[in-house]
């Protein structure tokens, strides 16, 4: 992305999947030069295009300077990154618990400050009036000091006696594998407690849902969509909260080559899967949506300068708007032809756990209790909602 810095201005690269902790800059005369880092290119292409760049016939130091800076760094595909990948997917195998990976940036570290701030997203943390029939909400996972009030909209719907159920939490995989879900066994862990993941239904899923299921995937490890959730379902239902995580991959094949999701056979047999373990369990589950809608804006590789609620943004709310009410009519196929629409325009990354819980859902009715957009940052604004689903 585009450095943040306007004293360092040029290219920041940083690897999501955190198999390196290295952040770097690189100089905007030398961005160019990444081109060449295809697998295709020679280092003699490199030097000449830097002697082209900077006018200088001797450009072997700077080529190799560059190519060191980006190999130690685990940036580029060679025997350095094999080994980092290898031994950060060998540690989060072996942990048998999650640890939090966002306390201390997207909410506090310190259990006490955290309480506090959870106190004041949730006002009273009275809920909402009893409704017959609740089974299932859709919250935000952008940060929370920028969603707070949706996140309040939709878990001030939990009550008391949701407590004893198992929350199965279908949330977006941002850098997993298409037509994919990533489950796990491990305990996840905030700074307000340790919560049990329910290792029968795990289980139980992964001896039936067939090859589409990434066991203990390692997205687990850095997502922050499930983490989320959990600090608001810890703060209000109690540390000893059971818990099915679910990452969702995106169903980018169907998007951009047409189809339904379930076309490809593993996302089929998956779906048909959590539709039956739905039909056993019964009450005995709650289902909670970690998902967020449109993002627009120069963040998000657009041409446009977004504000939220305002021009362009406006029409993004009216599109959103469409889909919600599609996906609140339980209508799967509807929300679907509109996700597919100039192929997903408004990048919704909820939209796979929001087809997913379409296409195993009961008989049931939608309802939007907040939307809200809001700027990222200056140039770019991301969608989202809290929602509930109650059975007809």
């Amino acid at each position: 992305m585009p450095s943040p810095s306007p004293q360092d201005p040029g290219l920041f690269i940083r690897d999501p999947y955190h198999f390196s902790d290295a952040m770097l800059i690189v100089p905007p005369p030398l961005v160019e030069c990444l081109r060449c880092f295809d697998g295709k290119h020679t280092d003699l292409d490199l030097r000449s295009m830097l002697a082209r760049i900077t006018g200088r016939l001797e450009t072997e130091e700077i080529a190799r300077n560059l190519v060191d800076t980006l190999a130690k760094a685990g940036f580029l595909e060679d025997g350095t990154f094999a080994q980092m990948q290898k031994e950060k997917r060998r540690e989060f195998a072996e942990e048998p618990v999650r640890e939090p990976a966002h306390a201390g940036s997207a909410y506090p570290e310190d259990a006490d400050e955290l309480r506090q701030t959870m106190t004041e997203y949730m006002g009273d943390s009275t809920p909402a009036p009893a409704t017959d029939g609740l089974f299932a909400i859709a919250a935000p996972h952008v940060s929370p000091s920028g969603g707070w009030q949706s996140y309040r909209a939709a878990y001030r719907m939990l009550r008391p006696e949701h407590r004893g159920r198992t929350f199965v939490i279908l949330a977006t995989s941002h850098y997993g594998e298409p037509d994919k879900f990533g489950l796990t066994r491990k305990r996840f862990r905030t700074p307000l407690g340790e919560s049990e993941t329910d290792i029968r239904l795990v289980n139980w899923l992964a001896e039936r849902g067939g090859d589409a299921i990434m066991m203990e995937d390692y997205c687990h490890s850095f997502e922050h969509t499930v983490e989320l959730q959990m600090i608001f379902l810890q703060h209000l239902m109690g540390a000893q909260v059971k818990v099915l995580p679910i990452l969702c991959g995106s169903y980018a094949n169907s998007i951009y080559r047409g189809g339904k999701p379930e076309d490809n056979d593993g996302v089929k047999r998956f779906l048909d899967t959590l539709g039956e373990l739905r039909d056993r369990e019964g009450d005995r589950l709650f289902w909670i949506l970690g998902v967020d809608m449109a993002h627009m804006g120069i963040r998000y590789q657009d041409y446009f300068e977004a504000v939220a609620d305002e021009g362009r943004m406006e029409t993004v709310g009216s599109r959103d708007r469409q889909r919600i009410d599609r996906i609140n009519s339980l209508d799967a196929p509807g929300f679907w032809d509109l996700v597919q629409e100039h192929h997903d325009d408004l990048k919704w990354c909820g939209s796979s756990p929001f087809y997913t819980f379409l296409k195993t859902a009961p008989s049931s009715r939608g309802e939007l209790l907040r939307y809200e957009q809001w700027n990222i940052d200056d140039r770019s604004v991301v969608s989202f909602a809290g929602m509930a689903f109650r059975k007809q």
